[in-house]
């Protein structure tokens, strides 16, 4: 038979989108989606599996906690870059403070136990 072919018209220049700041989600802390809101690229779960069979766990650490909701690393880490100092650990990312909300609204029991913060972790006064 007949075979049709159809040239799709997508330019790079028209594709490419950046962010280095932009706005947050005020329920999850999480970067906006989409260029037309100047949001971040959406980092799934494949993704996050293909990152893990390389064995990229620093990056991963940084994609899921500074670089999306964790609200004091962020701000930290972006001090810590411009003083030239090293950068402290991540915090626990907003996105799990609010499914353990979400938990508790729906009657469950939760309870978040933490170890004590060792000294220059973040959080920490002094």
């Amino acid at each position: 038979g007949n075979i049709y072919m159809m040239k799709l018209i997508h330019m790079v220049e028209d594709k490419i989108h950046m962010r280095s700041i932009g706005p947050y989600s005020l329920i999850t802390q999480q970067p906006l989606g989409g260029k037309a809101q100047f949001g971040g690229q959406r980092f799934g779960e494949m993704e996050v599996w293909a990152l893990e069979g390389y064995g990229a766990a620093y990056s991963l650490q940084e994609m899921l906690t500074f670089k999306s909701d964790d609200v004091p690393g962020r701000a930290a880490t972006y001090e810590a870059i411009l003083k030239g100092e090293e950068i402290k650990p991540p915090n626990v990312p907003a996105s799990f403070n609010l499914l353990v909300a979400e938990l508790k609204s729906l009657g469950l029991s939760v309870e978040v136990k933490e170890k004590p913060k060792e000294k220059g972790e973040m959080g920490e006064k002094g």
